[in-house]
């Protein structure tokens, strides 16, 4: 019996040993196609990318174009996957759909974001062609998108205006179709994650469209705006150089030239907004500014920024009142829980004489995160002119907004609420209102309170096409404001569509 089961003992035994040797084979066989399988797939990689170096780069354009054009704007991280290296908290929101995935702040790039940007059709097919890793070692891009609107109102032209829709903008010409940006950019990111170095960067932006007319600064271009009306023109938002000081507290940049004002929630920029419109208090308050900026991130709590500009939407070689030397004061704070955020300060202060836009501006920006998918904003400012005149001067012979209705102090006041809810990977819902009150008619003409509400969806179908369309209510309580100065209600339907390239 003994010897009987020592037989089955070895039997089992070689059998096992016969598997395993059999499946060790399989296996390697397994590796070896495996290997084989991936040179291959490098092998047509690397013929694929010879080939594109010598396409004429019109055809690698439109080959980077049908390559992105259906691919997800948003991807979520492989389970387990290592997040981005940085050395600030996660960013609390998804970008896209959301238009930003750090908390709100202008003036500088995200200190201790790695700032990395997934390259569009445009760049990509820079980076196939020849010089292509020169360009990428350069850390230079070339960007833009095209935004287009339209839009259906109870408001009409008429023979004085056509701006029926306002004080509604930037869409203010009722019943049509607008081209709204056109916009090239042209930029180095520093990197400002790393800590041992000092590094550099840049921004110039092109501008085309119907929105030039809230960017322009007096002195720059504004002839088309101020001289001749015209509703479609050129500007240059942005331009200036960034310098990057790892060792001043946790990082500083310090930003020189022509920058978008710091504050609020909306951007003039299209991609850069929560909805197809802008709300009251976006559209009447500072645009751009020039001069030098520094933003200085002193912990994961708090950034201090503080410049010293021209003035507001005035160019340096202007004469106007408001061009003068302006301080602007900023603080951001972030809960530790990282669950909200505090962005407020003096963005410009003078001493307030009247101007083309010599707006003294005292703001803030509330924003709460409830969860991964329902957030909330809220921001409110004071401005003021001193010693505002009702009609142009020979100092002042345009105002940006309106000339107010009597002469002396000109104070405005508004809060505004946005809050997002995400429905899907790709798009999420947008509940806004506010409450604007033009005490003196100073910016919009007519002295009177506003209210605003609106309902829109933004959503990306693919990563290179962003829909947003929008139901908007408008009510003046003291005067008619809209329809150029006959009632008091309007009602728009709105879309708009960006095309990334």
């Amino acid at each position: 019996m003994k010897i009987e089961n020592k037989c089955l003992l070895a039997i089992v035994c070689t059998a096992a040993c016969i598997t395993v040797v059999r499946a060790q084979d399989a296996s390697d066989s397994s590796l070896r196609l495996t290997g084989k399988a991936k040179v291959k797939k490098e092998q047509a990689k690397a013929a694929a990318a010879e080939k594109k170096l010598h396409e004429p780069f019109l055809k690698r354009l439109d080959e980077a174009f049908l390559e992105q054009l259906g691919a997800p704007a948003y991807t979520p991280p492989e389970p387990g996957a290592t997040p981005t290296p940085r050395r600030i908290p996660p960013a609390p929101f998804d970008s896209p759909p959301f238009p930003a995935s750090d908390w709100q702040i202008g003036g500088s790039p995200i200190i201790g974001d790695p700032g990395e940007l997934s390259p569009y059709p445009l760049m990509q097919a820079i980076y196939d062609g020849p010089g292509g890793d020169a360009w990428k070692r350069s850390k230079v891009q070339v960007y833009g998108w095209v935004n287009f609107s339209g839009n259906i109102s109870t408001s009409h032209p008429s023979n004085a205006s056509q701006n029926g829709n306002f004080p509604l903008i930037y869409d203010e010409r009722p019943n049509r179709m607008e081209l709204n940006q056109v916009v090239v950019y042209l930029e180095r990111l520093p990197d400002e994650n790393q800590t041992d170095h000092i590094d550099w960067g840049f921004r110039i932006s092109t501008l085309y469209g119907l929105d030039y007319r809230f960017t322009i600064s007096r002195g720059l271009f504004s002839d088309q705006l101020l001289r001749h009306n015209s509703y479609t023109g050129f500007d240059l938002p942005m331009i200036y150089f960034d310098l990057y000081l790892p060792h001043v507290f946790q990082g500083m940049n310090i930003r020189v030239g022509r920058i978008i004002s710091e504050p609020d929630i909306e951007a003039q920029l299209a991609p850069n907004n929560l909805m197809a419109t802008h709300s009251l208090l976006y559209g009447f308050d500072n645009y751009t500014q020039t001069g030098i900026f520094t933003t200085t991130k002193i912990n994961d709590q708090w950034t201090i920024q503080a410049g010293l500009s021209n003035g507001t939407d005035v160019a340096l070689w202007q004469k106007d009142p408001g061009n003068q030397p302006t301080g602007t004061v900023m603080v951001q704070w972030t809960a530790p829980n990282q669950m909200d955020s505090i962005y407020a300060g003096d963005n410009a202060f003078n001493d307030g004489k009247f101007g083309y836009n010599n707006l003294q501006q005292i703001v803030g920006t509330w924003t709460h995160k409830f969860n991964d998918k329902i957030y909330s904003a809220t921001e409110a400012w004071y401005m003021y002119m001193e010693d505002a005149i009702n009609h142009p001067t020979k100092d002042v012979p345009f105002q940006s907004g309106s000339f107010p209705v009597r002469s002396g102090y000109a104070p405005e006041w508004a809060v505004l609420n946005y809050t997002m809810f995400r429905f899907s990977r790709d798009a999420f819902f947008t509940v806004r209102n506010e409450y604007f009150n033009d005490k003196v008619g100073s910016r919009t003409g007519f002295a009177t309170p506003y209210t605003e509400h609106s309902v829109g969806i933004t959503w990306w179908p693919d990563k290179l096409v962003t829909i947003r369309p929008e139901l908007r209510y408008d009510h003046s309580y003291d005067v008619p404001a809209y329809n150029n100065g006959t009632r008091k209600d309007q009602f728009v339907f709105t879309t708009d569509v960006i095309f990334h390239f």
